[in-house]
């Protein structure tokens, strides 16, 4: 064989490799991460790069707004302007987008795929979110609020100025669920559960099952998300016993559209035990295990 043919030959090699990667960059949807309460994008640059990493080309986009602080913002405000930036991401991915929504993250884009008509999700992914809301004497609520237990924060998180802070719009009191009704003016309008009634409930069941999967990943272990079943649609009873999520009334009455989705199988939820909050995003076995398979 002549040195040019073999040259030849060389070149023809590398220009399949390269067009194989190149295919292969374009078989994987983009992914849009949304990070947790007291959180920034900085925190989840490793998770960001695990992915890039198991899918070369992907790519992968943490939404940097309402960072560290300002993550107290009350969530209508901040769902607001999610759904302006992911839903312009969205525009440019006309094959779907994946989230990953983490911790408080997760009930951010609750709100966003109920109010985006348009969302293109394929899969979303809420790692260790208190879905379900939150109720428990946490690190995060003795810190900012030292004065108060969850037996008595309601009196503050339950009244109109309360609810200008993003944990009381989700604050879920199973002992004074007639005030959560009648205050929470986010998580309880999700649920269903809201005193006022939500003209839009029907438009927002239909946007939210326009996502192909649900995955929910949380843990006993997790030490922040109380209880760590609201990370899987679980939720306290009046006597603080957990209601898993198919006995919950959200679900049996298909008020959002769980009940739905887990009947066209397709709710996947992980348990891991031994990991807690701050560290499910740089967990090696929970990408490995619970995240990557779905980035396809």
């Amino acid at each position: 064989m002549s040195s040019s043919s073999s040259l030849y030959t060389e070149i023809f090699g590398v220009v399949c490799v390269v067009l194989a990667l190149i295919k292969t960059a374009q078989c994987y949807k983009p992914v849009i991460i949304i990070h947790g309460i007291l959180d920034s994008p900085d925190e989840l640059v490793g998770l960001k790069k695990n992915i890039e990493e198991a899918h070369p080309g992907t790519n992968v986009t943490i939404v940097d707004l309402y960072n560290d602080a300002e993550s107290f913002t009350r969530m209508w405000t901040q769902v607001s302007d999610y759904s302006q930036k992911m839903g312009a991401m969205m525009n440019a991915s006309k094959d779907g987008v994946h989230l990953i929504c983490y911790s408080q993250g997760g009930l951010i884009c609750r709100g966003v795929l109920s109010v985006l008509p348009y969302h293109n999700v394929d899969t979303f992914i809420a790692l260790s979110s208190p879905l379900m809301g939150q109720f428990g004497d946490t690190s995060y609520l003795r810190f900012f609020f030292p004065h108060f237990t969850k037996h008595h924060i309601y009196e503050f998180f339950y009244s109109t100025y309360g609810q200008h802070f993003s944990i009381a719009n989700y604050w879920n009191d199973p002992h004074h669920r007639n005030l959560f009704q009648k205050y929470s003016d986010y998580l309880a309008l999700l649920n269903g559960e809201s005193a006022k009634k939500n003209i839009r409930a029907t438009q927002w069941k239909r946007n939210f099952l326009k996502i192909n999967h649900l995955v929910l990943i949380g843990g006993p272990d997790d030490g922040v998300i109380s209880p760590w079943q609201s990370s899987q649609f679980g939720m306290f009873d009046k006597n603080e016993t957990v209601v898993e999520m198919r006995r919950q009334k959200v679900y049996a009455h298909d008020v959002f559209g769980l009940r739905t989705l887990d009947k066209r199988k397709a709710i996947t939820t992980y348990t891991v035990p031994g990991v807690e909050h701050v560290l499910w995003h740089k967990n090696q076995t929970v990408f490995d295990n619970c995240i990557k398979k779905w980035l396809r």
